[in-house]
């Protein structure tokens, strides 16, 4: 490799000699530096730390452009518009080989870029970061700075951008973010960004529901989330109305539509409401013929008892399975003050089930968190007192929940329910969902039950004021009943 100097050629270590010329570097000590000593602990080492002082020379480096030796044309595709930077071959090759390429087959001391406006408008902060290690932005500018860490090779930088799209999901603009996200994931097939936006997306619906993102949803990542069971969200009915808004407002193609519609489960919202719908619905009674037959199904499931229904019906299908409603008739919320202080229970009622047969029908659960807690086997029951329970903590358990019904049921045969507890703490200043916890049907607890979380810590970002804010939903689940007849 070699550096270019008025058009011409140069050594690499002259080149270097240039760029250390041009840092300042000079014998003697470093005015206005500051030192950091730090005692090792081998041998009577001290280490005098100037790295803030180079990076700061660095920067002045790049900002006054001592020493330079390429410019860098940046062009913004289909405009007039040009930004010139002048720069150092050193520093560009060696932080990116795609650099080192360009610069390796160029003879000239200047060298023109070309790049989408997204890009040239951030290409400054780029090229800075090669220099400094360190970057500023904004949310609108992680795509672009995204595509010019991956299209040159930037990789420290690119990986430190999708940790920050991951990590900054709740945060607030104007016209939301995680959609644009997402879509872009698709583009470059980054899954891990991808599956944390959509998960972000299905977690915190009924906030998306309600902000301008949920107008820009695309038809493929709509369709993606109405196939969806861990969606969090009021009530199905709630999802029906916001469906009919954005088919409103996007008019996608009628296949589109007819998808969408096939998707959501009629059978979870009342048979009072199904009603409604057909009569007052201007999208249920445009496409009424293409949901004919699944308006027919949930009927029918409203009317009949479950096992009934199952003799005759397929009960596994989407159309029978609830997804995380916040409503009271699923569910309830629970904070806890003070989580590590002792072991707390409260009670709550959902509705035996979905179906109009059950709609009458309540079971009652108790819920048990404990913030240290013992093995099922050595588990001692309920206390007497309200609100709390006979101690069963040690100090090496962790943080633990269960959820079983007050009392057994004849109602309750060929029935399973899953239990599923909501974590919602405050990510950049907001409410968010921050964990969902599944219990499998045929256990009371979850065994990973905030295994991460330091409830310890006054700070933990699992807690909001000191407290833990939960939500418990039951779901019934109908999968287990007799197998229907074909």
């Amino acid at each position: 490799m070699a550096c270019t100097s008025e058009g011409r050629r140069m050594p690499t270590p002259l080149c270097l000699i240039v760029l250390l010329v041009g840092l300042g570097f000079h014998t003697g000590a470093v005015g206005g530096a500051i030192l950091r000593l730090e005692n090792g602990q081998e041998n009577g080492f001290t280490t005098l730390n100037h790295s803030m002082t180079l990076l700061q020379r660095m920067e002045s480096l790049l900002m006054q452009a001592n020493g330079s030796d390429v410019t860098l044309r940046v062009k913004t595709i289909n405009t007039d518009e040009v930004k010139v930077i002048q720069a150092h071959t050193l520093v560009l090759t060696l932080q990116s080989d795609v650099f080192e390429d360009m610069l390796d087959n160029h003879n000239s001391s200047v060298l023109v870029l070309r790049e989408p406006q997204d890009c040239a408008a951030v290409f400054d902060k780029f090229i800075r970061y090669l220099y400094c290690g360190d970057i500023s932005l904004r949310l609108d500018q992680a795509i672009p700075l995204h595509k010019l860490a991956s299209k040159y090779h930037v990789w420290s930088l690119q990986q430190g951008l999708t940790r920050y799209m991951t990590q900054h999901l709740s945060s607030d603009s104007p016209t939301g973010h995680v959609v644009g996200w997402y879509q872009y994931a698709l583009q470059i097939n980054d899954v891990s960004l991808r599956d944390s936006c959509l998960r972000y997306l299905s977690w915190n619906l009924s906030s998306v529901l309600q902000s301008k993102e949920w107008a820009s949803i695309s038809d493929e990542l709509l369709l993606s989330l109405l196939q969806r069971s861990d969606l969090i969200l009021q009530s199905e009915l709630v999802l029906y109305d916001a469906l009919e808004n954005w088919i409103e407002q996007n008019q996608p193609a009628s296949v589109t539509v007819e998808n969408a519609l096939r998707s959501i489960r009629y059978g979870m919202i009342p048979p009072q409401h199904l009603f409604r719908m057909q009569k007052q619905s201007t999208l249920m009674i445009k496409y009424y013929e293409s949901i004919r037959d699944l308006l027919f199904l949930a009927f029918q499931f409203h009317a009949a008892s479950p096992i009934q229904l199952a003799k005759y019906f397929d009960v596994n299908c989407s159309i029978f399975t609830p997804r995380n409603y916040l409503s009271q008739s699923w569910g309830a919320p629970w904070v806890i003050n003070n989580p590590t202080r002792d072991d707390r229970s409260f009670s709550f009622q959902t509705q035996m089930g979905p179906s109009g047969h059950d709609s009458t029908k309540r079971v009652t659960w108790n819920a048990l968190f404990s913030p240290r807690w013992l093995p099922l086997s050595v588990r001692s029951g309920y206390s007497t007192e309200p609100n709390s329970m006979q101690s069963t903590r040690t100090e090496h358990g962790r943080p633990r929940i269960i959820v079983t019904p007050a009392t057994s049921s004849p109602d309750f045969a060929g029935v399973s329910f899953q239990k599923t507890v909501i974590v919602t703490a405050k990510q950049q200043g907001k409410m968010v969902v921050r964990h969902v916890y599944n219990f499998h049907q045929s256990t009371e607890e979850s065994g990973d039950f905030l295994e991460d979380a330091d409830l310890q810590r006054r700070g933990s970002e699992y807690l909001i004021d000191n407290s833990l804010f939960l939500h418990v939903i039951v779901k019934p689940l109908y999968h287990s009943l007799i197998v229907a007849k074909k």
